[in-house]
């Protein structure tokens, strides 16, 4: 089966599912817990609070866990159960670390042996056979590549969840000459709310509300001049993102963008009232990046047989 997994910093994403990257370790088994993954000796649940930003997802086990998850929900969804499950991974980094890391990322997953695991009190053996790496957004564009492949020049921006990664494709073509990787994400952004309410109102918010106020979700009694501190601090980020492109000689007003990522959906309003952006689109599915990684493996498995 092929399973195709974005591994933000902020969120995980299959095609069908997202969670917050977030993990909780147990030595016993947790009650009150539905959704419990039991892993060489070890209970482990999904957590609310995201994990610390690792450029490099390989320094521990973690991120292989919550991999776990995403296939047992992958698994779980199609209904299909059998003793040993032959699993292909198409996962994704960075553009700007896709060359450096992409052969450690691949061996981090392809582990030797079969993976056994318990979720929801069911056992699980897997041989993850295949793991396919592909540069993150331009994997997002490819559902929709009616967007870029008449383009002589766009620039994809994926604000995600520690960085801004900005990739520049040249008839419909990846650039990977031209790409910058941005400390400017949605992490950096709700970080530095957090801290302006706490200072001016003393108060303590989450990410959760961050969100909630820019999507205009109701239901949120935060008073309005905490929404307000909310929003502009917004506003400033998103014009912050635009002012840091222009260093890198991304000019938005000569050349269109394609946004992607959650992040990208929050700051919508502001980039598109930018006066430095004169053509934007926007990808508003946050699982892009995991439906463009299963599309580019599928096509690269029916050219090349599994091994």
């Amino acid at each position: 089966m092929l399973i195709s997994i974005d591994h933000g910093n902020y969120a995980i994403k299959t095609p069908n599912f997202s969670y917050v990257a977030g993990l909780s370790e147990h030595t016993v088994k947790p009650p009150l817990s539905e959704e419990i993954l039991e892993y060489e000796g070890k209970y482990w649940t999904l957590s609310s609070q995201r994990l610390s930003y690792m450029r490099d997802k390989t320094h521990d086990d973690r991120y292989f866990i919550l991999s776990l998850f995403a296939i047992a929900k992958e698994l779980e969804r199609t209904g299909r159960y059998s003793p040993i499950e032959q699993v292909q991974l198409a996962i994704g980094l960075p553009p700007e670390h896709y060359g450096a890391l992409r052969d450690k990322f691949a061996q981090y997953f392809k582990r030797s042996n079969a993976v056994k695991f318990v979720y929801r009190e069911k056992p699980y053996t897997i041989i993850i056979n295949r793991v396919m790496v592909f540069p993150q957004a331009y994997a997002a564009v490819i559902p929709q590549s009616s967007l870029v492949v008449r383009t002589l020049r766009v620039f994809i921006i994926d604000v995600g969840g520690y960085t801004t990664d900005v990739l520049l494709l040249q008839h419909g073509k990846p650039d990977l000459q031209f790409c910058r990787s941005l400390e400017t994400g949605i992490i950096t952004m709700n970080n530095e709310i957090i801290r302006k309410v706490g200072a001016l109102h003393d108060m303590l918010i989450s990410d959760e509300h961050i969100t909630a106020v820019l999507l205009g979700e109701n239901g949120i009694i935060l008073p309005d001049d905490v929404k307000e501190v909310i929003y502009e601090a917004a506003k400033q980020h998103a014009n912050d993102i635009v002012n840091h492109l222009r260093e890198l000689q991304v000019d938005l007003r000569s050349n269109p963008a394609v946004f992607i990522g959650g992040g990208s959906i929050l700051l919508r309003p502001f980039f598109e009232a930018s006066p430095l952006v004169t053509k934007a689109d926007f990808v508003e599915s946050p699982n892009a990046n995991a439906l463009g990684y299963e599309m580019l493996a599928k096509k690269q498995l029916s050219l090349r047989p599994t091994e």
